[in-house]
């Protein structure tokens, strides 16, 4: 029988985790890569770059295709900008172990390239946060995705691409939909993450982390209830960086995907009505003074 989930908050451990110490290098806080779609598609992995820096990552590269260099630089100071040249360039980049944490999906496009560039990563056995594009491209056949992943990797689909990937597991949280109860979604992200084999962590009003053991947690911050104004175009994209940084730091995927949904709905409460995506990595070092960190 599983274990009943655990509210998602800033428990005393959680907050600890997130100092860095003062004589750490930059390299002891990991190498986040996150790849990037072409021109006029560049600015989700953006967010999620700037959203991995916010959040301690020691570097932080984006790679994309060479036509869109030129847009990315320009937008980009303390991240790294690289240009990329398909599943090969990736293999080749990562030969550089000091990059241990990728970010696929934001922006990437639903190509061939996306899903040669997902396996190649996968087969590198980096931490990885598959999100968006990198998800939908496998709709046609779930089990090549499945089949590559491992355990140190992060799903985080909204419901839309939980469907997508997990067809007859969203149809029994959608028939069982009852205000007030996330039995069922819950359920429905632990037979998700045993299936895939890794963390899922599935974007709602009620976001639910689930590991393979059974391990679940539903993101609760105070009894203030949901942040509405994280319905957004792109606070999806800065989650996911959020994640990657903390992969990068050092964290366990599970640990990781909690206390960044934990963080992302803290910065939206920070910042309130008007919230845009581009306003959560900024508000970041609001909530890190508060938490004393």
């Amino acid at each position: 029988m599983h274990r009943e989930p655990r509210r998602i908050r800033g428990s005393s451990e959680r907050i600890e985790s997130l100092r860095k110490s003062p004589v750490a290098h930059k390299y002891d806080h990991g190498h986040a890569l996150i790849l990037s779609g072409g021109p006029g598609k560049t600015g989700a992995a953006r967010l999620a770059a700037r959203g991995a820096l916010r959040i301690g990552a020691g570097l932080v590269t984006v790679g994309c295709p060479l036509p869109a260099l030129g847009e990315v630089a320009g937008h980009l100071t303390a991240i790294m900008c690289r240009p990329l040249d398909g599943a090969p360039g990736l293999t080749e980049l990562l030969e550089d172990k000091r990059i241990n944490a990728l970010c696929l999906g934001p922006g990437l496009g639903l190509g061939q390239d996306t899903q040669a560039l997902v396996l190649a990563a996968l087969r590198a056995q980096r931490n990885a946060v598959l999100d968006a594009d990198a998800l939908t491209r496998f709709e046609r056949n779930p089990n090549v995705l499945f089949n590559a992943l491992h355990g140190d990797c992060v799903l985080t689909p909204h419901d839309g691409e939980f469907r997508r990937l997990f067809p007859d597991l969203a149809e029994t949280i959608a028939s069982h939909d009852t205000p007030g109860d996330v039995s069922w979604r819950v359920d429905g992200a632990r037979a998700a993450a045993e299936r895939a084999g890794c963390i899922v962590l599935l974007k709602g009003t009620d976001t639910v982390v689930a590991s393979p053991d059974g391990r679940a947690g539903v993101s609760v911050t105070s009894n203030e209830g949901p942040v509405p104004w994280l319905a957004t175009a792109g606070a999806g994209d800065v989650l996911a960086g959020f994640i990657t940084g903390l992969l990068a730091r050092g964290q366990a995927p599970f640990e990781a995907a909690s206390t960044a949904v934990w963080l992302h709905a803290e910065c939206a409460r920070r910042i309130g009505a008007g919230l845009i995506a581009e306003d959560l990595p900024e508000a970041l070092p609001g909530v890190f003074a508060d938490l004393g960190v």
